[in-house]
C-alpha cells in the first residue's frame, strides 16, 4: 500500500460512536444480557411482536424503577426494629426513696401559717358554713387580732387573692384553653359535667388589666391548691437560717422518728446506706442505696428475703391539716443517679397494711441520630438544674424553670434554683402567680417546646412493679408487736395500727429483659432487595446495569454530536449568506479548517472525502503564463486528533501541476493557509 493510501485511510479514534440511533439500538438489543431486549431485533419482521415487546420492555423498566423508588424511600426513612432478649444475671438493686407525706411538723411552722390558716377558716365558713373544732378554734383565735391588723397590708388578704365562688358567666373565662389535634378534635377538653366550674381564685398582673382565673370542679381541690399557692409564698419568704433551726429540717431530722426498722438481704441497714433531702410537699425523704453514699446493693437470689424491708411510722397527729391530706408514706423506686420526682413516679402506701412490691428490670437501648430522637444529654442545650445524670423529666423541669425565671423574674419554689435567681413570693413579685399559672397552661399544652427539646435517653433502666397488700399486724399479734415497738421506738400503743406501715421491695426473679433497637433496613438489605427486583423484572446481573449506563451515555454523546454538526452547518450557511456572492479560494479552505477544529474539539475523528481541486482554484485565470493546468487536481484533508491536536499545517499534493505555484514550495506545502495565487506576473 502506498504512502498516499495510508494517509487516506481513516484513523481509528479513541472513542467512536454510532452514526445513527438505529445502529445503536440494534447493537444494544442484539448483544445485551438483559432478557427480552433481543426480541425487539429478532421480531422486526413481525410488527405485532415488535409492538408487544416495544411496549413490554419499557413497561418493565418503569415498574422496576418504581420498585427502586419504594426501596430507597424505605431505606432513607431509617426504620428500626426492636429486639427483645431475656437474660439471667446478678442484678443491681435500685434506689428506693421514702417520704413522710408531711412537709413540716405543724407544731414547728404554726406561727408562720397562722394568718393563712385564719383566712382559710374564714373562707371555708363563708363558702360551706364549716367551722374548725374547738381545739383548732382556740389555736386560731390566739392570733385573730394579728390577722385583723395585717388584713389591709398583707397581699394574702387582698381581694384578688381570695378564694371565691365565681358566677356562671365568669366561669367561661377560666376554662382550660383547647388544643386542637391532627384530626381537629379538641384536646384537654373537660367533660361536660365539669364545664360549670365555679370554685376558684383570680390572679392578675401588676397593672390589674390582665387577669387569669384558676378554677376547679371540686371544692376540695380548689381549697388545697389555693392553700398551697399561699404556702409556697410563705416558705419562699422564710430565710435559710430559720429553716436551719427547725427540728423538721432534713439535716436535723432523725431517721429513727420515721423508719422503725430497715433490713436488706437479711442485714440491718446502717447510716451509710441512705441519704436524706427535703421535699416542699412530701417532707423529709430518705433514699436507700443512693449513688451518693458510695454503696451498691446487688441481689443474687429473688424473693422477699433478699429485698428491702422497711417498717415506717405514719403518725398523723402533727400533719398540716389543710396541706397534708393523705396518710401513710410516699415510695418511689428509681435507678441510681436519677433525680427523684415523688409527685410523678411515686406511690402511696396505706397505714396498717403490709405492702409488697415485686420488681422486674427492663433495659432499653435506643438508637439516636437519624434512627430516633433519643439523647444522651450532651446534645441538649438546656442546663440541667439537677445534680444527676440526664433524664427526660429532669430536662423538662429544668426547661420550665429557666423559662419561668426569664418571663416571671423569679423561680418556682418546687424546682431547683438557677444561679442568680430567687424564689417567687408575692412580697417581692406581686404578680408571679398570674405569670406562673399562665405559663404552666402553655407548658401543659407543650407550647413552650420543652417536651420537643427534651427526648428520652438512649440508655435507660426501668422497673415494672406488681403490688400485694395485707393487713398488718393481725389482731392476734398486734399486742405483742406494739409493745415491742413501744419499748424500742417509743411507738404509741393507743394509736392501734393507724400510725404504722410496712413495705417490702424485692425482685420477683433475676430474669431481666433488654429491648434493643437496631436498623430494620440496612445497606446490605437494600442492595439485596434491589438485586431481587432486578432479577425479577429483567433476570440479569450487575453487568446489565453497566450496559444500560453505557447505552444512556452513548445516547447523550451522539445526540450532542449530531446537534454540534447541525449547528456548524447552520453557522456555515449563515456565513455564506452574509457574503457578496464572491468566495475566494482561501476562504473555502479556511472554513474547512474551522470545521475541523470544531469537530476536533469534540474528541471525534472524522474523515472528509476529497473534493474536486478544480473548484478550489476556480479563481485562477486560464491564461496565466506561470501555471500549466492539467485535466484534474485532487487533494486529501486529514485531521489528526491524537496526541495532541495540532493544525499548524495542511498537506497538499500537487503532483498534477506541471510547475509550482508562486508562493509555495515544490511539494505545494503552505503554512496555516492555502496557497495564494498570484494573478499578477
Amino acid at each position: 500500500m502506498s504512502t498516499t493510501d495510508d494517509k487516506r485511510e481513516r484513523k481509528e479514534g479513541l472513542i467512536e460512536f454510532y452514526t445513527s440511533y438505529s445502529d445503536l439500538f440494534n447493537f444494544f438489543c442484539s448483544n445485551t444480557t438483559i432478557h427480552g431486549a433481543i426480541r425487539l431485533v429478532c421480531s422486526e419482521n413481525n410488527r405485532m411482536k415488535t409492538a408487544f415487546w416495544a411496549v413490554l420492555f419499557p413497561g418493565t423498566v418503569g415498574i422496576l424503577y418504581w420498585q427502586f423508588g419504594l426501596l430507597f424511600g424505605q431505606y432513607f426513612s431509617h426504620p428500626v426494629s426492636i429486639g427483645v432478649s431475656v437474660n439471667f444475671n446478678e442484678l443491681q438493686f435500685p434506689s428506693v426513696t421514702v417520704c413522710t407525706l408531711n412537709p413540716y411538723r405543724y407544731s414547728a411552722v404554726r406561727e408562720e401559717l397562722k394568718e393563712l390558716d385564719a383566712v382559710t377558716e374564714e373562707t371555708l365558713y363563708k363558702l360551706y358554713g364549716y367551722t374548725f373544732s374547738k381545739k383548732d378554734q382556740q389555736n386560731s383565735t390566739s392570733h385573730t387580732s394579728a390577722t385583723e391588723k395585717s388584713r389591709n397590708s398583707n397581699p394574702l388578704f387582698n381581694k384578688k387573692f381570695v378564694l371565691e365562688v365565681l358566677n356562671r358567666e365568669a366561669s367561661v373565662n377560666f376554662s382550660i384553653p383547647e388544643k386542637k389535634g391532627n384530626n381537629g378534635v379538641a384536646k384537654n377538653n373537660p367533660p361536660l359535667q365539669n364545664q360549670n366550674w365555679q370554685i376558684g381564685f383570680k390572679l392578675c398582673n401588676a397593672t390589674g388589666l390582665d387577669c387569669y382565673f384558676q378554677a376547679y370542679s371540686s371544692g376540695v381541690d380548689a381549697i388545697r391548691e389555693w392553700y398551697k399557692y399561699h404556702y409556697i409564698n410563705i416558705m419562699a419568704q422564710m430565710s435559710m437560717n430559720a429553716l436551719a433551726d427547725d427540728e423538721s429540717n432534713p439535716d436535723k431530722a432523725d431517721i429513727n422518728n420515721f423508719v422503725f426498722a430497715c433490713s436488706f438481704n437479711g442485714a440491718v441497714c446502717s447510716k451509710g446506706n441512705y441519704t436524706t433531702f427535703h421535699h416542699p410537699m412530701y417532707g423529709n425523704c430518705y433514699t436507700f442505696n443512693s449513688w451518693e453514699d458510695g454503696h451498691e446493693w446487688s441481689v443474687s437470689t429473688p424473693g422477699v428475703e433478699s429485698g428491702l424491708s422497711l417498717l415506717l411510722r405514719t403518725e398523723q397527729n402533727d400533719f398540716i391539716p389543710l396541706l397534708s391530706t393523705v396518710a401513710g408514706a410516699r415510695v418511689m423506686v428509681h435507678s441510681q443517679n436519677h433525680p427523684v420526682f415523688m409527685e410523678d413516679g411515686g406511690f402511696d402506701i396505706k397505714p396498717g397494711v403490709e405492702t409488697s412490691i415485686g420488681l422486674r428490670q427492663e433495659v432499653f437501648q435506643r438508637l439516636g441520630g437519624e434512627y430516633g430522637d433519643c439523647l444522651d444529654g450532651t446534645e441538649v442545650d438546656i442546663e440541667n438544674l439537677y445534680e444527676s445524670s440526664y433524664t427526660q423529666q429532669a430536662c423538662i423541669r429544668s426547661c420550665f424553670q429557666l423559662i419561668m425565671v426569664k418571663r416571671c423574674g423569679c423561680a418556682y419554689y418546687f424546682y431547683p434554683l438557677p444561679k442568680g435567681a430567687s424564689y417567687c413570693n408575692y412580697n417581692r413579685h406581686i404578680a408571679w402567680g398570674h405569670c406562673y399559672y399562665k405559663l404552666y397552661n402553655e407548658f401543659s399544652l407543650d407550647n413552650l417546646g420543652c417536651s420537643t427539646k427534651c427526648r428520652r435517653p438512649c440508655q435507660d433502666i426501668e422497673y415494672t412493679m406488681t403490688a400485694g397488700y395485707a393487713t398488718w399486724p393481725t389482731k392476734a399479734s398486734k399486742n405483742w408487736i406494739f409493745n415491742v415497738l413501744n419499748k424500742q421506738n417509743g411507738y404509741n400503743i393507743t394509736s392501734d395500727r393507724n400510725d404504722i406501715a410496712k413495705v417490702n421491695i424485692y425482685f420477683e426473679d433475676l430474669n431481666y429483659r433488654t429491648f434493643g433497637e437496631s436498623p430494620a433496613f440496612t445497606a446490605v438489605m437494600l442492595l439485596s432487595n434491589l438485586g431481587s427486583q432486578w432479577s425479577l423484572w429483567f433476570g440479569s446481573s450487575v453487568m446489565s446495569v453497566v450496559e444500560l449506563a453505557e447505552l444512556v451515555f452513548d445516547l447523550v454523546a451522539i445526540t450532542l454530536i449530531f446537534s454540534a454538526q447541525k449547528y456548524i452547518q447552520w453557522k456555515n450557511t449563515e456565513s455564506k449568506v452574509n457574503t457578496d456572492g464572491h468566495q475566494e479560494p482561501n476562504a473555502h479552505n479556511a472554513i474547512s479548517n474551522e470545521n475541523h477544529q470544531e469537530f476536533d474539539s469534540l474528541g471525534v475523528n472524522f474523515a472528509f472525502e476529497a473534493e474536486d481541486a478544480t473548484h478550489s482554484i476556480q479563481s485562477i485565470p486560464s491564461d496565466s503564463p506561470n501555471i500549466e493546468m492539467t485535466t484534474s487536481f485532487q487533494f486529501d484533508v486529514v485531521a489528526d486528533i491524537s496526541p495532541p491536536p495540532a493544525y499548524d499545517s495542511l498537506n497538499l499534493e500537487c503532483s498534477s501541476l506541471s510547475q509550482t505555484i508562486k508562493g509555495c514550495n515544490a511539494e505545494c506545502q503552505c503554512s496555516r493557509r492555502l496557497c495564494e495565487i498570484n494573478e499578477k506576473d
